[in-house]
């Protein structure tokens, strides 16, 4: 492999470019069970007949773990948004058809979604006591058993010259509740984007999903709670402070 072609740097691994081929690196500090899941939760996705780019393997490079899989050429969903803000509506119906398609396919194997929100939740900085509610009140939730990206936002979709549509970085992809995922989604669109976007997102996905607002803000607060770990600062208090607002409006509230 010549990893000399660096394409994204984040905390835990570097992504580079050998040819037809990505090799994702992750440092020595990242769990050997995690890169191996992210791995498996790929293997799977592209079983399921999803647009995602074609899995290798994995490598070890220099001691550290490596998943590699194939080089998509395209510019991403979040480029193109941002280069192209008056065609919003357009991207944001093309993203909402893709995660539609993720969340009407089904793979018994996958690890449950509430079991990771709960370990998440319990790992972040909200008191205690919260903590512990949060996830007691989360078990009144229906499961669900819908494949779920988990971090599906526009920065994981890269569109190719040819205008095909593949989806990234699987790391976090579970078995659960699709209103769920399309709250985690809502949540990088707020942070990320403005209201408008974000609120015309929520329509769009609740008017094609078949759904009402209030089952994707019921998940807002566990959502919220579960990605704030491992946020750099900023996004981490944006993300809880969320989780409590949703908290207090959508449960507390019918005490």
């Amino acid at each position: 492999m010549l990893l000399d072609r660096v394409i994204a740097v984040r905390n835990t691994k570097t992504v580079f470019r050998d040819g037809n081929k990505c090799i994702k690196v992750f440092k020595e500090t990242h769990a050997k069970s995690e890169v191996l899941n992210e791995a498996l939760n790929l293997a799977h996705a592209e079983e399921l007949g999803l647009r995602v780019p074609h899995f290798y393997g994995i490598e070890v490079y220099d001691g550290k773990w490596a998943i590699v899989y194939e080089y998509i050429r395209g510019q991403s969903l979040s480029q193109l948004m941002h280069v192209h803000p008056d065609q919003m509506m357009t991207w944001l119906e093309l993203f909402v058809n893709l995660q539609l398609e993720i969340v009407s396919s089904h793979c018994p194997d996958l690890y449950p979604m509430k079991e990771k929100l709960s370990q998440y939740i319990s790992a972040s900085i909200l008191e205690p006591s919260l903590r512990y509610e949060m996830i007691e009140e989360m078990e009144q939730l229906p499961f669900g058993d819908e494949v779920c990206h988990l971090d599906f936002n526009p920065s994981n979709i890269i569109l190719t010259d040819d205008e095909v549509p593949y989806i990234i970085d699987w790391a976090h992809m579970v078995k659960g509740n699709a209103s769920a995922d399309a709250a985690v989604s809502w949540l990088n669109f707020s942070y990320h984007s403005d209201p408008e976007t974000a609120n015309s997102y929520l329509e769009l996905f609740s008017q094609k999903r078949n759904i009402t607002r209030d089952l994707i803000y019921k998940w807002i607060p566990f959502a919220g709670a579960g990605r704030s770990v491992k946020r750099n600062n900023q996004e981490r208090d944006f993300l809880l402070t969320k989780a409590k607002e949703y908290w207090k409006s959508q449960w507390r509230s019918e005490l």
